[in-house]
């Protein structure tokens, strides 16, 4: 295969990989013919030139090769069309026993990826939010903390004058008088 161009060989890449993804594109099988006639024309030069072998084994080697990939690319097609859910009518309990198990493993691993990816967005979020509360909380404290300066000079000047007002009230005049009062005049 090393033969072939880039381009050629990106052809079996491409498909091997839809088959893995799950994508489907068809690739029209003259195209098809196509790449394999100039792999098996290349393949031939190169062969004839390397090791003289005869033409017929050549192509002998060449058409088992081509079908082997055939049956590959066959098997990974029927594959993915069962992961889908096509072409099940001709499955038998083990075959569709066996494409559950799979589907169960890859949705596992589906929901655990899921699940880290909400950690790592939850313990983000936290992150932020506790951020900001304790700027929020910090900048509370310090107005708090400026509230309490103030806060003792008046309660300190709170119990002066209350003891002043109880001073006043306890100088009243405790005199006994008989008929009415009299005003007393300063003179």
């Amino acid at each position: 295969m090393s033969s072939l161009s880039d381009s050629s060989m990106s052809f079996f890449d491409e498909h091997a990989r839809y088959c893995r993804c799950g994508k489907l594109y068809e690739f029209s099988s003259s195209s098809t013919n196509k790449t394999i006639e100039r792999y098996q024309k290349n393949d031939k030069s190169l062969d004839r030139l390397n090791r003289k072998i005869p033409d017929q084994q050549i192509t002998e080697h060449l058409k088992e090769e081509v079908a082997t990939m055939t049956r590959k690319i066959e098997l990974l097609e029927d594959s993915k069309r069962k992961l889908l859910g096509q072409g099940l009518e001709s499955s038998t309990f083990d075959e569709l026993q066996l494409v559950e198990e799979q589907l169960d493993r890859s949705l596992s691993n589906i929901r655990e990826r899921k699940s880290q990816l909400f950690r790592e967005q939850i313990a983000h979020l936290k992150e932020e939010c506790f951020s900001s509360q304790e700027k929020m909380l910090m900048k509370e404290n310090a107005c708090l903390r400026k509230r309490c300066e103030v806060l003792p000079l008046t309660l300190t000047t709170i119990p002066h004058e209350k003891e002043d007002h109880e001073r006043q009230i306890m100088e009243v005049e405790t005199e006994l008088f008989i008929g009415l009062p009299e005003r007393k005049s300063s003179y």
